[in-house]
């Protein structure tokens, strides 16, 4: 079943497009090594991945601050190793984070692909909870900043995804309407929940394997994005 009277294609970014896991793993890997962490960052991401999602999920819920998120998910993980740092390195580590993690620029597996294919025929724009401040460098780097025609942050909205304030003004710079919107993204409530209560259509890319959930559309691949478009 395709979807009829789309004109405007929104994606999420991180873990839709740009494969955030892969590049955070690099940017890690720099960061101990140029800080002397002597914990393997191989045992630390194990145990920083799932501790990420949950403060992003408490970012999204305005439970936590961006400096609290920063802080939160560093101090959290060493803990499961014993590990104590100072406030000033942990923050030495979350800035310098931030700086590491554009300098790679993985994308997923059809990335490219699916947006070669819808450009010709629809205009394409991203809609984000990421920081402003690396969101654009990352796609500038992937090469793939060409393909939008707008970009939209949580941080320029000042609410963040799944609050219908960032849905609509992503749609009202790209000056288009709900009803010929699509939002992909790889965050159920954040991006299919919060697309929907505006009215759009969605399509939920089940980047993590999760429970399919019954009269939603799921792929599990970026390219099976074309039986729908």
């Amino acid at each position: 079943m395709k979807f009829t009277n789309i004109t405007d294609v929104f994606f999420d970014l991180d873990h839709t497009l740009w494969d955030f896991d892969k590049n955070s793993r690099l940017a890690f890997q720099r960061l101990f090594n140029k800080n002397k962490v002597t914990l393997p960052y191989e045992d630390f991401i194990t145990e920083y991945e799932p501790i990420n999602f949950n403060y992003w999920k408490l970012f999204r819920e305005e439970k936590v601050s961006k400096q609290e998120l920063r802080r939160g998910r560093l101090v959290d993980t060493f803990k499961r190793f014993n590990i104590v740092y100072p406030v000033s390195f942990i923050d030495l580590l979350s800035e310098g984070y931030i700086e590491e993690l554009p300098h790679d620029n993985f994308l997923l597996e059809g990335a490219i692909d699916i947006l070669d294919y819808l450009k010709p025929n629809y205009k394409l724009h991203i809609i984000t909870n990421g920081f402003s401040e690396v969101q654009q460098l990352k796609l500038v780097k992937s090469k793939i900043v060409h393909y939008f025609d707008t970009v939209t942050s949580s941080e320029e909205v000042g609410v963040k995804k799944p609050n219908p304030l960032v849905f609509e003004k992503a749609l009202s710079k790209a000056n288009a309407l709900a009803k010929n919107s699509i939002m992909i993204g790889d965050t159920f409530e954040a991006d299919v929940l919060g697309a929907e209560n505006v009215g759009m259509a969605t399509i939920f890319y089940n980047y993590r394997r999760e429970e399919r959930i019954k009269n939603y559309v799921f792929v599990n691949t970026l390219l099976a994005i074309k039986k729908y478009l």
